[in-house]
This record gives structure tokens, sequence and C-alpha cells, in this order.
């Protein structure tokens, strides 16, 4: 779901990730880039308050159009534009792991369990890649992965093992399509999400600050050899 909070009026562009502000009104506005269709109880069928939210990244790299319907009586909120929200991840991580995230992402509210076994294979692609690690089963890899991370990232996975039937079915087949409701769904998709973050991402970011590092000094002795 789009994060907006339409009390702060601010959102994250699910687009960019960039967190932003927004102004409100009863008119289109181009130069802060937002535009609210209010409809009025008088006009709505079920005598509720409803507002339409047409939103432009302020973001330049970005200026993507989110669009979102929110129910002010129920509280209940409706993304129209775009309708699934996940993340848009660098070629670097591998296509297959990248692959299952995204279909996962769009069908993770309207079939949780299905999204929860894309997420559990992605996890496994995850540990046999990044870590080289392939034992009988996702439960068995996860107890050999625990001294190769930190403390606070195996914690993170190891909670897998209290969540439902999600735990329950470890020492299965990983693509086995389990019992699960979309809470459970959404946090194994937060712990994919954090898991790319603090290993492939911040490994590329890693990479390229110590090659800047090293051309660099490399530049800076050539200059001193008069090169």
């Amino acid at each position: 779901m789009i994060e907006i909070d339409f009390y702060r009026h601010t959102y994250t562009c699910p687009y960019c990730n960039k967190e932003q502000a927004f102004e409100t009104g009863d008119h289109n506005e181009q130069r802060t880039g937002y535009c609210v269709h209010y409809i009025n109880r008088d006009e709505c069928h079920d005598n509720t308050d409803l507002a339409i939210y047409h939103l432009l990244c302020r973001n330049q790299h970005c200026q993507e159009i989110t669009v979102v319907g929110y129910n002010y009586k129920n509280k209940k909120q409706w993304d129209i534009i775009p309708e699934n929200v996940y993340r848009r991840y660098p070629n670097y991580i591998p296509q297959q792991i990248r692959d299952d995230y995204t279909e996962s992402s769009l069908i993770i509210e309207k079939s949780p369990k299905a999204a929860a076994t894309l997420l559990r294979r992605c996890l496994q692609g995850m540990i046999h890649d990044f870590w080289n690690i392939k034992e009988k089963s996702l439960n068995a890899e996860i107890t050999a992965l625990k001294d190769k991370v930190t403390a606070s990232q195996w914690k993170a996975i190891d909670g897998l093992r209290s969540i439902g039937n999600i735990g329950a079915h470890m020492e299965k087949d990983v693509n086995l399509i389990i019992d699960i409701d979309v809470h459970e769904a959404q946090q194994l998709q937060k712990l994919i999400e954090l898991l790319l973050e603090k290993w492939y991402i911040a490994r590329h970011d890693e990479e390229v600050l110590f090659a800047d590092i090293a051309r660099s000094a490399e530049e800076k002795q050539d200059k001193r050899n008069g090169k």
C-alpha cells in the first residue's frame, strides 16, 4: 500500500521511495504538484466523504504520478496508480530473485499464500547466491547462516520461525503453498526488502566507494610521479 498521511499531508513516492509533502485544496495546482477532487456526502451514494488525490512526485529524476482514493469516514484507502507498490531493484541483483520479489508484490493482497511461496523462494535464492549456503531445507540454511551475518539480521530472519505456518513448513519444499494471511506475507516481504538492502545494495555501494578511493589515490600518486 502507498505510504500516505492524509492528515499530515505527506507521502512516500512508490516509484522512487522519496518522502515528501503535498498541499490540499479544492482546485488544481500544477506548481506544487497536486490535485485533489472531493466528493461531498450529499453527492455520494453511501453517505461518506471521499477524496481522490493526484500527486506528482517532486523528485526531478522521477516525477511520476500517484493516484490514491481515501474514504474519510471509514479510513479506507484505495491505491489506484500504481495499484501495487514494490521496489525496483538494480540489475546487479540476480534476475530470478528480482522476478520472484516483483511477482509476489503484485499478488500479495489478492493471494498472500502464493506471494509467501514466491518470497520464501526469493529468500532461499538469496542465501544460495549471496552466501553460497545450500542445505536440505530453508530451515537448515537459515541455521547455517547464523555465524555469517550480524545478530540483528539473523534475528530478523529467524523471526520467520514464529510467523504462523511459514516457520512450521520450512522443513518442507520451499515451493509448497501454505496457508498465510496478508499481514504475514507483508512481514516476509519487508524482510526480503531489508536483506536486499543490507546484502546486495550495501555490498555494491561499498565496492563503488572503495573503487573511487583507490582511483583517487592512484591519480594523486601519478601526479606526484609526474605522470
